[in-house]
């Protein structure tokens, strides 16, 4: 637990069945160059960089962060987040509690302002014996399955879709589960001699979704058989070659739909499918609607 006057972040310890987060808020924002103002907030918060450098300023220490990290600040802690890159600095953030005890109706019901501050609605964090408290040490870096996941959350948030409520529980449940896990993983995953190999080509992928990758290159990149080379990377990745590919295209696709304004096709190609009618079939199959029906929606909400 952090040291503070008033003893927060409160905790309770209970066990995973009793687990039932809420979501908050989920979504990207970029932001400038310069330090925002200090607050705390009656929720917690995972903060992650997809793009620039980030520092948290938290009971004294400060926590630098880099692209691919995240800082979880928990319920009742002042804190202040300073952006050290930009303007093209990005970030993907999530509000929620633990116990759904929150009613949160819009973005000002988050921040604990000063004396005025209702010290009963701060929120508990969930803690048991299996695990450190995520509040123990706040920096994290997310596994890629993990980041898809806030990925996914981000999108049931934004689009709403028939039970996503449901469906944002399932996910933040997961997404912890990841981060809890990250000191076992992380071991195992470092243990290999071909890791930080596979690492880099999973990073690739990222970076250049329009290289047409496959099985096969992936394992001629590693000199190693391709069923071996399938299951190191599911091990690191959360998901076989094939499926963490399209996973990539279909993220950033969804993206350029809502950021940009290429055409379906040009966003096609540029995410690595050089047929709209192919890319198309594969979008709807994954959202249930159409690529210009998504990009609709998504400028409505």
């Amino acid at each position: 637990m952090f040291e503070t006057d008033l003893q927060f972040p409160k905790q309770r310890q209970a066990p995973f069945r009793d687990w039932s987060p809420s979501i908050h808020y989920a979504q990207y924002q970029r932001m400038p160059t310069g330090s925002l103002a200090e607050r705390r907030i009656y929720d917690f918060e995972l903060l992650y960089v997809c793009q620039g450098e980030a520092l948290t300023i938290m009971q004294g220490k400060e926590y630098a962060l880099t692209t691919g990290q995240l800082i979880f600040l928990p319920s009742g802690v002042w804190h202040r987040n300073e952006v050290l890159s930009g303007p093209d600095a990005r970030f993907l953030g999530i509000h929620f509690d633990f116990f759904d005890e929150l009613d949160i109706q819009r973005e000002s019901d988050i921040i604990a302002d000063g004396d005025e501050a209702e010290w009963e609605r701060f929120a508990t964090e969930a803690v048991c014996d299996s695990f450190p408290p995520l509040s123990h040490q706040p920096v994290y870096t997310p596994t890629l399955a993990c980041v898809q996941l806030m990925d996914q959350l981000v999108h049931e948030f934004t689009m709403r879709p028939l039970g996503y409520e449901l469906a944002c529980k399932a996910i933040m449940l997961n997404i912890l589960t990841h981060l809890l896990r990250l000191p076992v993983s992380r071991s195992r995953s470092y243990s290999s001699q071909h890791a930080q190999k596979l690492k880099e080509i999973i990073e690739q992928i990222e970076h250049t979704p329009s290289t047409p990758w496959s099985n096969k290159m992936i394992a001629q990149q590693m000199k190693l058989s391709i069923d071996h080379t399938a299951k190191l990377f599911k091990e690191i990745a959360g998901l076989p070659p094939n499926e963490f590919i399209h996973t990539i295209r279909h993220r950033e696709a969804r993206r350029l739909l809502r950021e940009t304004d290429l055409s379906v096709e040009q966003i096609g190609e540029r995410v690595g499918y050089s047929g709209i009618h192919y890319f198309s079939r594969l979008f709807r199959r994954h959202e249930g609607i159409s690529a210009t029906e998504y990009r609709k929606l998504s400028k409505v909400l």
